[in-house]
């Protein structure tokens, strides 16, 4: 079977394209429109041809680290007669601050995120999955099991689908909902009934994951680009991309733009064209001052930095990361530090505690950035900030929730330090 499906012009927007928050399609309505055709040329081929086109096209995971998804998939191990379970879960608990991306994905077309974890399935050999969604999606999580539904009526779930050697069993786990379980492995332990606290590795989750088994953990939206990955190629999935990442990426910005929302954009579109052109550029009576490119857990960059590309090593290079790709901008009008402050506290309330350097440092950090916000702070309290940030900093701590706390902290440092310094010295928010 060639690997490029000839018989229907690739879609622009192979994330989107049939996405309708108000009345998400019915399974009947999703197959008119070539739904699960992505699928079923999966089906077949091998596992090892599928995981060959996923490596061949440079997808990589949408969830903030970027990993590439046919390298991770590949250290699965073959079965080779091992015929115990084989899990594969979709990490829908979506409590990065500024991201929203997810839940329009799944609220407006929840039959795509299943055939993604079906072409996932087949790949890796799973034989049970999970969709791990956040207590306050309820109705993302409602039309979901809804598609669930249809699906196992029309033997799309559960055993030998569509005649094929395929038996794959897909659930809804409803999470109580803490930041940590955006860790894969803590969000395996939840899975587990167990407390959400990261897990030494090794051995890492592909080897002896969920209940000692491989298990993939991947994000919601990586599973989204694989419809269409399949139906079309490799070749046709890396000319999405504008520069050197493959593929389009669902873009967000929130905060003071005249219009704030989602936009499914190729790889590597400018900071600029996102804020300005699709957000609607700033306000009214608002300037642009910086932004979070990639949620509340990067570093902020300024205006001089709008002509950056959105990709990852592009991002890195200019001191940030593209995380989510979801864009938190700040105003001439809004206190920086108050945002570090109010960033800072929700990581130390979401910190598990599992750790010395994250239990400790992240309130202590909360602590002096409110002394300074409410004008008790001390010139001091600057250096003790900049001691929490390399006691937090990656390599010291079992995670990588305090580093990605730490990240708008110490951008915030170099790039406000005078409105640190005003605090201070004038006892006093000067934005109050």
């Amino acid at each position: 079977m060639s690997e490029q499906d000839l018989s229907h012009s690739p879609p622009l927007k192979p994330l989107s394209q049939h996405l309708n928050v108000v009345a998400p399609l019915s399974l009947q309505q999703y197959r008119e429109v070539q739904g699960y055709q992505g699928f079923e040329r999966a089906l077949g081929q091998s596992s090892e041809q599928v995981l060959d086109i996923i490596k061949a096209s440079n997808l990589r995971g949408r969830g903030g680290a970027g990993f590439p998804t046919g390298m991770k998939w590949s250290f699965v191990p073959t079965p080779n007669g091992d015929l115990g379970p084989r899990y594969l879960v979709a990490n829908a608990d979506e409590m990065e601050p500024g991201a929203f991306k997810d839940r329009w994905l799944m609220e407006g077309a929840p039959h795509q995120l299943i055939e993604g974890m079906l072409i996932a399935a087949h790949t890796i050999c799973a034989t049970v999955g999970y969709i791990f969604i956040r207590n306050e999606y309820s109705l993302a999580a409602a039309r979901l099991q809804s598609a669930i539904d249809e699906c196992l009526e029309a033997g799309l779930l559960g055993d030998n689908i569509l005649g094929s050697r395929l038996c794959f069993q897909l659930h809804i786990h409803t999470s109580a909902g803490r930041y940590i379980c955006g860790e894969e492995t803590a969000l395996i332990n939840a899975l587990e009934g167990k407390r959400a606290i990261p897990r030494a590795k090794p051995p890492f989750p592909q080897v002896a994951g969920l209940w000692g088994r491989p298990t993939i953990v991947n994000n919601v939206e990586t599973f989204y680009n694989l419809p269409n990955l399949l139906r079309f190629g490799a070749q046709w999935y890396q000319s999405l991309g504008l520069l050197d990442d493959a593929g389009s990426k669902i873009f967000g910005v929130s905060g003071r733009v005249k219009n704030p929302g989602l936009w499914e954009l190729p790889m590597g579109t400018s900071i600029r064209e996102i804020i300005e052109q699709h957000a609607g550029g700033m306000a009214d009576g608002y300037q642009l001052r910086a932004y979070l490119p990639g949620g509340g857990s990067t570093d902020f960059l300024l205006p001089e930095h709008l002509d950056t590309a959105m990709e990852y090593n592009t991002i890195s290079a200019v001191g940030s990361r593209m995380g989510t790709g979801t864009i938190i901008v700040l105003d001439d009008r809004n206190c920086p530090v108050d945002m570090i402050l109010n960033l800072v506290s929700f990581f130390s309330q979401e910190s598990c505690g599992w750790c010395t350097p994250c239990r400790e440092g992240l309130p202590s950090a909360s602590y002096l950035l409110r002394q300074i916000e409410e004008g008790n702070g001390k010139l001091s309290d600057l250096q003790y900030l900049t001691d929490i940030i390399e006691l937090i900093s990656f390599g010291n701590t079992f995670c990588a929730l305090a580093p990605g706390a730490a990240e708008p902290l110490q951008s915030g440092l170099k790039f406000f330090a005078e409105d640190f310094a005003q605090h201070i010295k004038q006892q006093c928010c000067p934005y109050h």
